[in-house]
């Protein structure tokens, strides 16, 4: 039975989320959809020794990356706090140059993206890695392009992701293009994770990133976006409400956001109208008056100029099966 190889490249102090947020979604592939190919996975690691993993355990794995011969279809290097050690030891490169040379798609998730560009191999193209990494990758490798925003990204047969649960999001990515678009959304249903989030998602979804660390004040404001996105929210509206000017309120948010409050509430205007997209049957306008849209044209233009997809068409790439059929009038 043909199958399709996959290696999953390990090393000391990998991360073991981002090997597991490989190896499992492509078993669930091969154990609901009773593949006629199935995937047949390598965890490889220098020596074929145990990967003693960043989070204290202990990874067996199934050989080792010297002696494995190749080719495989898809070569997949993990993140880990030691990736560092790893994009320095020129015999680990050699091997990754090797089985890149003969694999129809090459794959980083988080760091292994330093790893893959030590050996020359991200030269000349886009690429991202965890947003906290992302300015050490662009410093240490300038003939990359590193953009921190996408949870991945695909470049040619290169692709990276930016770092562990995005790794799902990249899998989910490979199992639509070898086996379409039904099993991998099965396979994102018994993962219950997102039914394939596309690749140029942010990474941080704004709900999450206002909560990481903020002031009392920031905290306060972007609580309020979220929930009143129907309501004015221009800034004086909002700096009104939390008991500060709308000029100390730009300040607060581009020193502790890296955005003016205008962008922070059209990207979460857009995440919350994508997150009912994916889920829900609402008809487009309906969306775009809950999000705060004046009209659904303006929604339209605004979200396709976020996810480059119109919202129907949205949805029926990233909806369960209920909605991906659906036919908007409105859309």
């Amino acid at each position: 039975m043909e199958s399709h190889s996959m290696a999953v490249v390990a090393y000391h102090q990998a991360e073991l989320l981002d090997i597991a947020c490989i190896t499992t979604p492509l078993f669930l592939a091969n154990h609901i959809g009773q593949l006629t190919h199935p995937y047949r996975v390598h965890v490889l690691a220098p020596g074929g020794t145990p990967v003693r993993c960043a989070t204290g355990l202990t990874l067996s794995v199934d050989g080792s990356l010297e002696k494995f011969p190749g080719p495989v279809e898809t070569m997949i290097v993990a993140g880990g706090t030691g990736h560092e050690e790893a994009a320095a030891t020129g015999s680990l490169l050699q091997q990754i140059r090797r089985l890149a040379a003969s694999s129809s798609r090459v794959a980083s998730v988080c760091t292994g993206a330093s790893i893959l560009a030590a050996a020359g191999l991200l030269d000349g193209r886009r690429a991202t890695t965890h947003w906290r990494f992302a300015p050490d990758l662009a410093g240490r490798f300038p003939r990359v392009t590193v953009d921190p925003a996408p949870i991945y990204i695909r470049d040619g047969k290169i692709a990276t992701a930016a770092g562990v649960t995005s790794a799902l999001d990249l899998t989910l990515s490979f199992i639509q293009e070898d086996h379409g678009a039904a099993l991998a959304r099965q396979v994102a249903r018994d993962l219950v994770t997102y039914l394939h989030r596309p690749g140029d998602q942010a990474q941080m979804s704004v709900f999450v990133a206002a909560d990481n660390g903020c002031s009392g004040t920031v905290h306060a404001a972007t609580r309020y976006v979220a929930a009143h996105l129907a309501d004015d929210l221009s800034t004086p509206a909002i700096a009104s409400h939390v008991g500060v000017s709308g000029r100390h309120l730009s300040r607060l948010f581009q020193s502790e956001l890296g955005m003016p409050p205008a962008r922070f509430v059209r990207s979460a205007r857009l995440d919350a109208a994508a997150r009912l997209l994916e889920s829900g049957q609402l008809p487009v306008a309906v969306i775009a008056r809950r999000c705060g849209f004046s009209s659904a044209d303006q929604f339209r233009q605004c979200f396709a100029g976020q996810y480059a997809l119109p919202p129907s068409k949205y949805r029926s790439r990233f909806s369960g099966p209920d909605t991906a059929g659906m036919e908007e009038a409105a859309g």
